[in-house]
């Protein structure tokens, strides 16, 4: 519909011979919104979602351009200003690692079904063979945790993490306590947390594993007869 006829509209309607009459003002008003809603004279404007790109790209324009006025050397600063906070958030990305989204998965330590202690030992030797050191690490743990079951100082149990292992080790063999939650930590580290094992690490490690070989536990009755 042209101006012109937009126009006509607001000042006439027809008759059933097609004679022009006259309206008043709001009458005409409204035949002419209810003409002008027709879907012919829409057919090019633009969709929902088009209007609110539209609508958000004008925000952010105006945004940048705010940000432009209001930082010292305007654009140019305003480039600084970016680069120094994505070289910060790079900084902590390496610092803290890769956050972890949901829930681990049920069996956070024994990710491959029942190994023995000397399968673990001879994946995490091999591993450090290579320096494949976050590998190493796993492997260790692992073949620390499963030392300590097959010695009854751990009951074996599916789905138990390095953490749960540490802690309830650390009960038979108070002596190594520290050490224990110390490693349990480190393989959190490199199994979940992005960090990066090196051979200090897997070395702490297999010094651990070689002192539990040969550690004596503390055994509840003992420790009840002492308080006694």
């Amino acid at each position: 519909m042209s101006r012109a006829g937009g126009a006509a509209a607001l000042r006439l309607m027809r008759t059933g011979d097609g004679t022009p009459v006259d309206t008043g003002r709001l009458p005409a008003r409204e035949a002419a919104e209810r003409e002008l809603s027709k879907g012919t004279y829409h057919e090019n404007d633009p969709n929902l979602l088009q209007r609110a790109l539209d609508h958000v790209w004008t925000w952010f324009g105006d945004l940048i351009s705010a940000a432009s006025g209001a930082s010292p050397g305007g654009p140019a600063g305003l480039i600084v200003l970016l680069l120094i906070v994505i070289a910060l958030a790079a900084a902590l990305w390496w610092r803290l690692g890769i956050p972890q989204r949901g829930a681990r998965p049920a069996d956070t330590l024994f990710e491959d079904g029942p190994r023995s202690t000397a399968d673990h030992r001879a994946a995490a030797e091999a591993h450090a063979a290579a320096g494949r050191w976050n590998q190493a690490v796993q492997e260790r743990m692992r073949a620390i945790v499963r030392s300590l079951e097959e010695r009854a100082l751990l009951d074996p149990r599916p789905g138990r993490t390095a953490d749960e292992a540490a802690a309830e080790a650390g009960l038979a063999l108070p002596a190594h306590d520290s050490r224990l939650r110390a490693a349990a930590r480190r393989f959190d580290d490199v199994t979940y947390g992005g960090r990066i094992a090196d051979q200090s690490t897997y070395l702490s490690l297999l010094d651990l594993d070689l002192g539990l070989q040969s550690a004596k536990p503390h055994l509840s009755g003992t420790r009840e007869g002492a308080a006694e």
